[in-house]
């Protein structure tokens, strides 16, 4: 049985076949952003370029509100599909069914397999870190996806939130005292100006006296050099990935969680003090079955998962 994963960014769209447990070679091309309709017809010749032998299905993960029971895209982030019913549009056009669901979500049934593709963790929470934090769950050996198909919303969970006063007014997403907002890339971002600016003989305060911008990579490489400012402004971000990977552990107990994303780049850097914090906020008793630990399918994560979630369809 052959059937092709699609992993569409805001960037980059990735496709390859899956066929007998095996991946093929990923085709990349950067991403049509002219339109629905131009980004349609790189998807379907995607699939053509990608497919071996007789395709069976299409599996699509995208960075959007998936309603997965019509395949139809309520909304988008950096790509123009809004109101898309893509299963319907794509399936009658490549003549094979097609299954759309959200990228973190598909990253996460990835995840729940080894590299032979053996499901090896029936209840699985993934917390992908990137410029936002994402998040899929796995539980019971299938895809949690809640009510209307956003299950997963972990960077929108409140961890930070001051109650000392009167209940804060909402603000905008992400919300003051939430898990994106405080450890998100853009968090480390802002973490690593503060320490520049307080240690201005660290390699991040010369960075920034020289004009230049002290980024979450920058940050990344001055720990890796042992520059003490730069592994503390990392520490105190992966704390706060840590009580993130607590909450999850209290709410799902699970047998893993999963750190990916481009901050999963640091590394046991990332990995170390999460773990650390994660297991001192655990309720007693939960999480001793509980591995945590870096996404292991990398940037094939998405082309691979979107590629099971087509075959976990045909064979529910």
């Amino acid at each position: 049985m052959t059937v092709v994963g699609i992993d569409l960014g805001g960037t980059k769209v990735a496709a390859a076949s899956l066929r007998h447990g095996e991946l093929g070679p990923t085709a990349i091309e950067h991403t049509d952003r002219s339109g629905q309709a131009g980004l349609l017809d790189q998807l379907a010749a995607l699939v053509d370029r990608a497919k071996r032998d007789k395709l069976e299905a299409v599996g699509i993960g995208v960075p959007s509100v998936v309603e997965f029971e019509t395949g139809r895209v309520v909304s988008s982030v950096n790509v123009p599909l809004v109101d898309v019913p893509i299963r319907q549009v794509l399936g009658e056009r490549l003549g094979v069914p097609v299954f759309v669901d959200n990228d973190a979500t598909v990253a996460a049934l990835a995840e729940a397999h080894d590299e032979q593709l053996r499901m090896v963790a029936k209840n699985l929470v993934m917390i992908t870190v990137g410029t936002g934090i994402g998040g899929g769950l796995v539980l019971g050996g299938r895809i949690y996806r809640g009510a209307t198909g956003g299950a997963g919303e972990l960077g929108h969970t409140l961890v930070a939130a001051d109650l000392s006063a009167r209940f804060p007014a909402a603000e905008g997403f992400p919300q003051p005292g939430s898990l994106e907002r405080v450890a998100a890339g853009s968090a480390l971002d802002r973490v690593g100006a503060q320490v520049a600016a307080s240690h201005p003989r660290s390699a991040l305060g010369r960075r920034q006296a020289n004009g230049r911008s002290v980024l979450g990579a920058d940050i990344v490489r001055a720990a890796r050099g042992g520059d003490p400012a730069a592994i503390g402004a990392l520490e105190t971000w992966a704390e706060h990935v840590g009580i993130g990977v607590a909450n999850a552990i209290n709410t799902f107990d699970p047998d893993e969680v999963v750190l990916g994303g481009g901050g999963a780049r640091a590394a046991k850097l990332l990995l170390e003090p999460a773990r650390r914090v994660a297991r001192s906020y655990v309720v007693p008793g939960l999480g001793r079955n509980t591995r945590i630990r870096l996404a292991r399918h990398g940037a094939r994560a998405g082309v691979l998962g979107a590629g099971l979630l087509a075959l976990h369809e045909l064979q529910p």
